[in-house]
């Protein structure tokens, strides 16, 4: 979230820099600051007050030693009274920083200033392109007929088993499947990321740490029991682990990553979009992060859009990357590139892979700090990027895969697979 010492000293960049995201944040702002008034003025009546009272204590034990009964009651009935005042102080105070915390946590992150104006999809700003586009042909096959042709993919028996949006790999696209995790892990291994194994579900502090909650809490899957939510991404419990964590500079940047199984709820969506692997409730997925210095968080940005950039090209995919404007930009980004990949059957361009930057907003929610060499600690820049998702990945593979002889996998893969071709 963002710091109160930004609000109050840059309000109007800060007011201004949210209507890029869409968002009118005047009268939340100015609630803010009247709520941060009166807390600053409460704490220093609450200071004083504890300091008067530390004075009449001292006072009372010379006066008893003096025979000052009198007085000394006297002073020990106003330290009482003073006491009884600070209790409701406390308690005005408690209410301010909640009431205050409450309204930080509804604010969206700042966006960057290299972030685009927009209000949707159709201004996200074309950056770079790869990779030549298949021509297949009239006949070329989606890839959900492609999946049912091969036997592959059963998604009525996802349906059957669970509901629309859980498919059942099966065979050589259970392979795949798993020939996809195991490269972008070894991938990921040799470009310097430490490989982490996270759990499956967070608690409601992670998904406030890195910001699902409150703004995605319907988009999740919740166990009402236990109060635990099953995670939308390995982002979530990876950058969790840096949470209430003091970092030494010399540490940074932390580079982990991650794969998992992601639970999201896709409330809403329907249509095309949805069809086969386009969208799916349950997915595999690779997840890159990094803690960095505000200083070089830039530098780590480009240099993970030039790591996954060697995903796609190795796996022979048409790709491009998008600056994503401010209507599309994530609650709590500050800077997102998309990785899209062109589906030659569709033919429609697929995201693939988000990466982010998200400054210092997940790192204050974490309290995510690092100490420098002068013993001063500062908040963290925490960022994350896909590296890659499976789904539109195997859907993209199918489709530009297909030739005579079924489907050609890319040879960088082969050595995963274990077989050139699906037939």
């Amino acid at each position: 979230m963002l710091t109160l010492k930004v609000i109050t000293e840059e309000t109007d960049d800060v007011i201004r820099r949210l209507a890029k995201k869409h968002f009118d944040g005047k009268q939340i702002i100015g609630e803010i600051i009247e709520l941060d008034k009166k807390r600053r003025a409460t704490q220093a009546e609450l200071d004083n007050a504890k300091a008067e009272a530390n004075n009449l204590a001292k006072q009372i034990g010379q006066l008893m030693k003096e025979g000052k009964k009198s007085e000394a009651e006297a002073a020990k009935a106003k330290t009482a009274e003073i006491k009884e005042s600070t209790k409701k102080m406390d308690e005005d105070l408690k209410n301010f920083e909640t009431e205050i915390t409450n309204r930080l946590l509804v604010i969206p992150n700042l966006p960057n200033e290299l972030v685009p104006e927009g209000n949707g999809a159709d201004d996200n700003l074309v950056v770079k392109e790869g990779g030549p586009k298949p021509n297949l042909g009239p006949d070329a096959l989606p890839h959900w007929e492609l999946a049912k042709k091969y036997d592959i993919i059963d998604f009525d028996l996802g349906v059957k088993i669970t509901g629309a949006g859980f498919p059942v790999y099966k065979g050589k696209g259970a392979r795949l499947q798993r020939a996809l995790i195991d490269f972008f892990l070894d991938n990921a291994r040799e470009a310097g990321y430490l490989e982490i194994e996270p759990p499956y579900v967070v608690n409601q502090a992670s998904g406030y740490g890195t910001g699902q909650l409150p703004d995605k809490e319907g988009q999740m899957y919740h166990c009402n029991v236990d109060d635990l939510y099953l995670i939308p991404t390995a982002e979530v419990p990876v950058t969790n682990i840096y949470r209430d964590v003091i970092l030494n500079e010399s540490e940074l940047p932390v580079m982990n990553t991650a794969y998992s199984a992601c639970f999201r709820r896709e409330a809403g969506s329907y249509g095309k979009d949805v069809r086969g692997l386009n969208r799916l409730h349950q997915f595999d997925k690779v997840e890159i992060v990094r803690i960095d210095t505000p200083e070089h968080s830039y530098t780590s940005l480009q240099e993970m859009l030039d790591y996954v950039q060697t995903l796609v090209d190795k796996l022979e995919l048409p790709w491009h990357i998008l600056r994503l404007c401010g209507g599309d930009l994530s609650f709590t980004s500050a800077i997102t590139y998309d990785f899209e990949v062109f589906s030659a059957a569709q033919k429609r361009w697929l995201e693939v892979s988000s990466v982010s930057n998200f400054e210092t907003y997940q790192a204050n929610r974490l309290k995510c700090r690092y100490r420098t060499a002068d013993k001063k600690t500062q908040l963290c820049h925490t960022l994350n990027g896909s590296a890659l998702a499976l789904p539109r990945i195997v859907a993209a593979l199918l489709e530009n895969g297909q030739c005579e002889k079924g489907i050609r996998m890319p040879k960088a893969l082969v050595p995963y697979t274990h077989f050139e071709y699906i037939d």
